[in-house]
């Protein structure tokens, strides 16, 4: 396949190499063709037309920060130019983004040695499998070293040592499904030992002792579950530091103090969020530092002196940033962070600056720090919108609905332009996870449907979804399954008392576990819904633990169940939507990856298979180099053409009829 070496060569390949004619009669329409790894069966041609028709809601860019320099004020991010995100260099706030890899495939995080700054660490898998190996980029030469064992191996997760000699990180080179713990002087491979057999996938590690003897590591059971343990790197030797006791405790990003004598971390132990506290390894208790804060605290990093503790919380969906001196216990919230969602907190090595990623409806994802000593706020990147106008991006609004046992659900509501007059389609859109939450971040592709067709988008955060306390993330678990989608049955009645919304024309969608939704949602409600789009979704409980991963099944099981147990394998096979897809009559669009390892492209076949034999119409797209979801922008921007011809002849009816205001 030709690579393009610039953005201008890349659009100029795109339109020499995607276009092709089709005879239609006497006349001749140009189609977009698919890209050589992409299966398409029973989609009609694209026109050309529609390709250029949306290009401006396809060529926006997002930035994430990725690490500070160990000594200077410079950062790497990770960011896309052709077709991959890719890691770039970036010296000064809104400096120039110099590109450092290049690869078919992305690379999203990359670490920097932490003493000189001479090399840094990143992952990269290929085609979407996630068995992500490790390599070595030496900036003096440009050299790329692969330090991990190249195989069907995950590794990742790494942590530093203190002086910057070593890393840990997990790997489950050992069995595919034990996520062990591994040691490694970066500069030579040949070092790298076991330092921790473990049995399970949840286990990473956390931090290093300041003394570099000891390692935090965490185990993951579930989202409501966790434990945290105390590992001597020269033994192997663990130590339980949390005592599980009668409640299942969950706890989430925990650091060493400066100086060795606790950890800083946030646990739900009595309480229905996660609070920030502090573990004494000495006496093993745990007190409480903040808990004025009515929300889950998602992220924390410590400054390098010790003294300040970055923290994020999630407030009904939006981020708040909080500084908080460890010596005072003074805690304090920073307002001039604009509005929208926090990823990735790291503090500067050197510095008491902040950095983060913050994306919001009207921005994608881009870095920022903060001066901790002057408050001032500093853009590094300013991604571009790709020839859309943020003022003219739609803002949503918080919705609340009861559902069939009283439970108030929310979601987000996205609005057309004010120029869209009369009740407007609307589009259901059900976030993955299931623990995931939606979040009023930037739609991207997403906001074709609100700006040019006049549709609704409605986001809602089903039971299930974290964010709202650990009572409510548990209400979906196990046999519980179908109560979250009668949430959705609960929302399709608030929509019919809407006057703005159109009840007749609701399709739904949804990812990994949303797309599970969406395939409940067509055969629970396929007389309420004009078609529905399922990506890389779940079609059967049972052969979907049989299939995935073996790294990730027992933590699924704890989510959904143990497909071994026979009142749950009934369960499974009884509200399967594979066996109840003789109910679905509306349209189906079904899109996968080939080399998906966590939802494996089986569910998806079998899926079509089932609904095809009602005589319904069934699209499917399947991408050979794509995993859980699709990260190339060629194939992307091929699936958001093919689900706009999807929507506008199944939802809106015929091409353009519900476009005009």
């Amino acid at each position: 396949m030709v690579r393009a070496r610039s953005m201008l060569e890349y659009l100029m390949l795109l339109t020499a190499c995607t276009f092709m004619p089709v005879q239609e009669g006497a006349a001749q329409t140009k189609v977009l063709a698919p890209g050589e790894n992409l299966v398409t069966e029973g989609l009609p041609p694209i026109p050309a037309s529609l390709a250029e028709e949306v290009r401006r809601y396809t060529e926006f860019r997002s930035a994430s920060l990725a690490d500070w320099h160990p000594i200077s004020r410079e950062i790497l991010i990770s960011t896309r130019f052709a077709n991959t995100a890719q890691i770039h260099r970036v010296k000064q706030p809104g400096g120039a983004r110099t590109q450092l890899t290049f690869f078919s495939e992305p690379v999203v995080a990359a670490t920097y040695e932490p003493q000189a700054g001479r090399y840094f660490l990143f992952g990269r898998d290929i085609g979407g499998n996630e068995f992500a190996q490790i390599y070595r980029y030496d900036l003096a030469d440009g050299r790329i070293t692969l330090l991990t064992d190249g195989g069907r191996s995950q590794n990742g997760g790494i942590e530093w040592s203190t002086r910057g000699d070593r890393i840990a990180y997990g790997s489950t080179r050992r069995n595919g499904a034990d996520r062990d713990i591994w040691v490694m002087d970066p500069l030579d491979p040949k070092t790298d030992r076991l330092a921790l057999q473990v049995t399970g996938g949840g286990w990473y590690v956390a931090d290093w002792s300041p003394d570099d003897k000891m390692l935090l590591v965490g185990e993951t059971i579930s989202v409501n579950e966790s434990r945290l343990w105390l590992v001597d790197i020269a033994t192997g030797a663990k130590n339980l530091l949390t005592d599980p006791g009668k409640e299942k405790v969950s706890y989430r990003p925990a650091r060493f103090s400066k100086d060795g004598a606790g950890l800083y971390l946030t646990y739900d132990k009595d309480s229905e969020f996660q609070r920030l506290a502090c573990l004494d390894l000495a006496t093993r208790k745990i007190a409480v530092l903040v808990d004025s804060i009515p929300w889950d605290i998602e992220d924390l990093d410590l400054s390098a002196d010790g003294k300040t503790i970055a923290l994020a919380a999630n407030e009904a969906g939006i981020s708040r940033l909080y500084l908080l001196d460890t010596g005072s216990r003074q805690l304090r919230r920073i307002d001039a962070i604009p509005v929208g969602v926090i990823r990735g907190l790291k503090w500067h090595p050197k510095e008491n600056v902040l950095g983060f990623t913050l994306s919001s409806a009207r921005s994608p994802a881009d870095v920022y720090s903060l001066d901790a000593d002057t408050g001032r706020l500093s853009r590094w990147t300013e991604s571009e919108l790709g020839g859309l106008v943020a003022a003219d991006l739609v803002e949503p609004r918080l919705v609340r609905w009861p559902s069939f046992d009283g439970r108030q659900i929310t979601g987000f509501l996205y609005e057309p332009p004010a120029r869209f007059t009369g009740q407007r389609p609307v589009i259901i859109s059900i976030h993955g996870g299931p623990e995931g939450q939606a979040r009023p971040t930037f739609l991207g592709r997403d906001n074709y449907f609100l700006n040019e067709l006049g549709i609704a988008l409605l986001v809602p955060n089903v039971r299930g979804s974290v964010g709202y306390g650990k009572t409510f993330v548990k209400l979906d678990n196990g046999i519980k399954r179908e109560d979250a989608v009668q949430d959705i049955g609960s929302l399709l009645d608030w929509i019919a008392q809407q006057p703005s919304l159109d009840a007749d024309r609701v399709m739904v969608t949804g990812v990994s576990y949303g797309g599970y939704m969406t395939l409940a949602s067509a055969t629970h409600y396929n007389d309420r819904i004009c078609c529905a789009l399922d990506v890389v979704g779940i079609s059967h409980f049972g052969t979907f633990l049989k299939n995935t991963e073996s790294y990730r099944r027992d933590l699924r099981r704890a989510e959904y169940g143990d497909e071994r147990d026979p009142t749950l394998r009934e369960f499974f096979d009884r509200t399967a939507p594979l066996h109840n897809a003789a109910k679905i009559t509306k349209p189906l669009f079904v899109v996968q990856g080939g080399n998906d390892p966590r939802v494996p492209r089986s569910e998806a076949q079998q899926m079509v298979g089932q609904v095809r034999k009602n005589g319904t119409p069934v699209w499917y797209l399947l991408a050979r180099d794509e995993g859980h979801g699709f990260r190339k922008k060629e194939n992307a921007d091929f699936q958001f053409c093919a689900t706009v011809l999807f929507v506008r002849q199944y939802l809106l009816g015929a091409p353009g009829s519900a476009a005009s205001p």
